[in-house]
């Protein structure tokens, strides 16, 4: 396929997929409704189609995680080598990540508890998802028994992402002590295994179209009008989640980089229309740069490197989405989440969203919410149908993540050598 094609094919793919969900959602309820005993049949028929499409999707989870946590490892590495300022830039991201999930660890579950639940759900839905019984396990000894794996390779066969994220991470920092030609050597071979799993995702992106539409009339043809609904909440908590999100980094501009709120503000809007209007934190970029000049006053060595290793390791929206996607799956299911399983939600989340930054975003969706769905103990059934729906609260994402990259990169400017509080752009505060 060629390059402008493939564009093209990216660019109409989500069109594609909600099409085939709006087909799938309207024949499903209306069996549902018209021909109870025959949608059930029908269920039946398409639910395995449904299933193959979910497993060549699962299959690619594995390695690709492996080969992005390694190589992102790496990446933050030389990048935090090249001066001060990098380092303090990839500190800025880590804390921001951190208290981003630890948000949405909090909110999200007092959010959805307050949202109505139809308890017939859970039973329809899994039977219409073929989603086997699971049970988290609470015992916390046998948690950090199993958090490092006796064997990675076993680990890796068994699907046990949390053991392969720990030991994808000591790989990862280890290959960074050797030598230069052997670590580029293996960080290539590394890269190609991330690419060519790229490769069979975009194969099974082909015919997402015909698996959504399975999926989602197996579902509806069971569940009705409440699948419907229960998407809507869905959308509703993570958009909601977003805007939150965005709101507060204002806050943390004016606490953390002691910038003013109408400054920062009015440098912050055209690089929320761009990112709104694109979808993109990279179309933002060249946006980004010129508010933190022009606007905002900030150092060109701190703009130039800043925000370009923002957007390329730094992505504020992606463990709170991790986290409501997993969140959202155990209220669906009826299933209580401790403690424990949010913190180590959190923890993963922050490892996987500094490796996978850069993916398109269906790639993305499976690849980086599966790992934290299945360290928590829950299915991964349900994601399928998530990642339909996901475009819609992605102009929010992306909205936040730019307006991460400019309050990031204003704690690291109040903090780089010569700063001088509103040294420049002062003019634009009138």
């Amino acid at each position: 396929m060629t390059e402008p094609a493939r564009r093209h094919f990216l660019n109409t793919a989500p069109a594609r997929v909600l099409l085939a969900l709006v087909l799938g959602a309207t024949i499903g309820i209306w069996l549902n409704y018209a021909a109870p005993e025959t949608g059930i049949r029908v269920a039946d028929a398409v639910q395995p189609i449904g299933r193959l499409w979910l497993n060549a999707l699962q299959m690619t989870v594995v390695p690709l995680v492996a080969a992005l946590i390694v190589v992102g490892i790496n990446s933050a590495s030389d990048a935090a080598a090249s001066g001060r300022t990098a380092r303090m830039s990839i500190l800025v991201f880590v804390v921001l990540l951190a208290v981003a999930g630890a948000f949405a660890a909090i909110a999200t579950p007092a959010l959805l508890s307050s949202l109505p639940r139809n308890e017939a759900l859970t039973e329809s839905f899994s039977a219409a998802m073929a989603v086997p019984e699971t049970t988290a396990s609470t015992d916390f000894g046998l948690w950090i028994s199993s958090l490092i794996p006796s064997n990675a390779i076993a680990a890796a066969a068994a699907g046990s992402m949390l053991p392969l994220v720990v030991f994808a991470m000591f790989f990862g920092f280890a290959l960074t002590r050797l030598e230069v030609e052997p670590r580029a050597r293996m960080l290539g071979f590394i890269r190609s295994i991330g690419d060519t799993m790229l490769v069979i995702v975009r194969w099974v992106l082909w015919i997402a179209p015909l698996g959504v539409f399975a999926l989602v009339l197996a579902v509806s043809a069971r569940v009705g009008l409440d699948m419907l609904q229960a998407l809507l909440y869905y959308v509703a908590t993570q958009s909601a989640l977003y805007i939150t999100i965005t709101v507060l980094l204002y806050g943390v501009a004016v606490v953390a980089a002691g910038e003013g709120l109408r400054r920062f503000a009015s440098a912050l809007v055209p690089v929320q229309a761009i990112a709104a209007s694109t979808q993109s934190s990279v179309a933002s970029l060249p946006v980004m740069i010129d508010s933190a000049r022009t606007r905002l006053g900030y150092p060109l060595a701190v703009t130039s490197l800043t925000l370009p290793m923002a957007v390329s390791l730094f992505r504020i929206a992606s463990p709170p989405q991790y986290i409501v996607v997993a969140c959202f799956i155990a209220w669906m299911m009826g299933i209580e989440l401790t403690a424990g399983q949010l913190a180590i939600a959190v923890g993963i989340s922050i490892v996987i969203s500094m490796g996978s930054v850069g993916l398109p975003g269906q790639v993305s969706f499976m690849t980086n919410n599966t790992p934290v769905t299945q360290a928590m103990g829950l299915p991964v059934e349900p994601l399928a149908l998530l990642l339909v729906v996901d475009t819609i609260p992605d102009v929010f994402a992306t909205v936040a993540n730019t307006s991460a990259d400019m309050a990031a990169t204003a704690i690291v400017a109040r903090r780089s050598p010569g700063h001088t509080d509103g040294e420049a752009g002062a003019a634009h505060d009138g």
